[in-house]
C-alpha cells in the first residue's frame, strides 16, 4: 500500500464516558456505541494498512481518543492484543494510552503494564473541584492522587499529565495552586494548555451567548510565564512550547510530529502522514466502519504536500522545541539553505525579538514563546 514505513502510529478510541465542555476531537458518548465492531473494525483498517509492507520496528505508538481507558476491561485486552498483532515493538519503544482520573483501575493499569505499554498520558487539566465541574470533567482531585498511586503501583514510571490554564473563571493564583499540586507528584513530564475555544463545543456556544467569564490576555500571558518558572525551578526543560520534562522523558510521539517526519493514523477521524501524503480518515462511526467491511481504507481526504508546503511545515512544527529548526537539516532535507526561502520572515521576527537565529539553529526567545501563533502564521507563504 505505501511505499514506506513511518515509526510511528496514532490510534484513535473515539468514545468518552462524559464530554468536556471545551472539546472538539472526535468523539462518542460511550453508552450504546458499537464499541466492539468498532474495535474489529480499526484491526481490519491496521491489517489493510500494513499489507504485503508491514510496519518496521516502531519509535512509538500513541493511543489516545476520546478516552482509550473509557473501554471496559474485555475491550482493553482486544484493543491490546490487536495492537500487539500488527506492530513490532522493540524495547525502547515509547507506548502510550491517554487516560483519564477515575477510568483507571488499577485492573486496567495491569493489563496495559502486561501488554507493553510503558507510558500514561492522564488528563487531569486542573486541582480545583469547582473548575473541573466547570469545565466537565467527571473526576476531582482526589481521583488524581489515587490513579497516579495505583500506577505506580503498576510498575508505571513515565507518566504525563496534562494542565489546562485560562479556564473560566480561573484566576493567577488558582493556577499557582494547581502548578504546586502538579508538581507535588514527582512526575517526569508535565504539558501545559491554554484554553482554546473551538466551535461546535459547549463553551464556544457560551462565549456566543456572552456567558463564557475567560481571563483577559494579560492574565493569560501571567499565567504561561508562570508555567514555565515553575517547571524551570523544579528542574524540568521546557523542550516544546507546552511540553516539560525530566532529562530524558520527552514524549518521543510528539516529537515525530514537531520534526514533520511521517507517522500512521488509525481510526474514526485519525490523521496519517505517509509518503508526502497528509490523509484524514473519516468521522462518524458507521461510515467508517461500513468502509472497512467493504475491504476499503476509510479516507475521507488525501492531499499530496509540495516542496513549499513541507518547508512551511518544517518551521512552524520544528518552531515549538525549543531546539528550534537545525539549518543543516533543513539544507539536507530539503536541498535548499533555511536562510534563502525564508530570509524575509527570519530578519522581522529577528528584528523584533521573537526568534534568534544567530547560531546554528532558529529557535523562539522567551517573547517569541508569548507570541508563538504570530511567529509561525509568518511562516506560511
Amino acid at each position: 500500500m505505501y511505499k514506506q514505513s513511518p515509526q510511528a502510529a496514532y490510534i484513535h478510541i473515539p468514545f468518552c464516558q462524559h464530554i468536556c465542555h471545551y472539546c472538539d476531537f472526535n468523539k462518542f458518548f460511550l453508552q450504546g456505541q458499537p464499541v466492539d465492531e468498532y474495535l474489529e473494525a480499526l484491526d481490519k483498517e491496521m491489517a489493510l494498512t500494513l499489507e504485503g509492507n508491514p510496519a518496521e520496528a516502531m519509535k512509538s505508538l500513541f493511543v489516545g481518543g476520546g478516552t482509550p481507558t473509557a473501554l471496559n476491561v474485555a475491550q482493553l485486552e482486544k484493543l491490546c492484543k490487536s495492537i500487539n498483532a500488527h506492530f513490532r515493538k522493540p524495547p525502547e519503544i515509547e507506548y502510550t494510552f491517554e487516560g483519564n482520573p477515575g477510568d483507571l483501575s488499577y485492573e486496567k493499569l495491569a493489563i496495559l503494564k502486561n501488554s507493553g505499554v510503558n507510558r500514561l498520558s492522564i488528563g487531569v487539566q486542573s486541582f480545583n473541584d469547582d473548575l473541573l465541574k466547570k469545565i466537565g470533567r467527571s473526576h476531582r482531585a482526589i481521583d488524581v492522587y489515587k490513579t497516579v498511586e495505583d500506577a505506580k503501583r503498576a510498575g508505571f514510571e513515565n507518566i504525563s499529565v496534562d494542565l489546562i490554564y485560562a479556564l473560566p473563571g480561573q484566576t493567577l493564583d488558582d493556577f499557582r495552586e494547581t502548578l504546586s499540586e502538579a508538581l507535588s507528584l514527582g512526575l517526569p513530564h508535565f504539558s501545559g494548555y491554554s484554553l482554546i475555544i473551538e466551535p461546535k463545543t459547549v463553551f464556544y456556544n457560551l462565549m456566543k451567548k456572552g456567558k463564557l467569564p475567560l481571563p483577559g490576555e494579560d492574565v493569560e500571558a501571567a499565567m504561561y510565564e508562570l508555567l514555565m518558572d515553575e517547571m524551570a525551578k523544579h528542574g524540568y526543560r521546557q523542550y516544546e512550547i507546552s511540553n516539560f520534562a525530566k532529562k530524558g522523558f520527552e514524549s518521543l510521539h510528539n516529537i515525530t510530529y514537531w520534526k514533520n517526519e511521517e507517522y500512521y493514523g488509525f481510526g474514526a477521524g485519525a490523521h496519517s502522514y505517509v509518503g508526502k501524503v497528509r490523509r484524514s480518515n473519516i468521522g462518524p462511526l458507521n461510515r467508517y466502519m461500513t468502509s472497512l467491511d467493504e475491504g476499503r481504507l476509510p479516507v475521507l481526504e488525501e492531499n499530496e504536500v509540495t516542496k513549499e508546503e513541507a518547508m512551511e511545515e518544517e518551521m512552524f512544527l520544528g518552531l515549538r522545541m525549543s531546539d528550534g529548526v537545525k539549518k543543516a537539516h533543513f539544507e539536507k532535507k530539503f536541498s535548499v539553505p533555511l536562510e534563502s526561502v525564508f530570509q524575509s520572515q527570519i530578519e522581522t521576527l529577528s528584528k523584533n525579538g521573537l526568534i534568534d537565529a544567530e547560531g546554528e539553529s532558529v529557535f523562539l526567545t522567551r517573547k517569541g514563546k508569548l507570541l508563538g501563533n504570530e511567529v509561525f502564521q509568518s511562516f506560511l507563504m
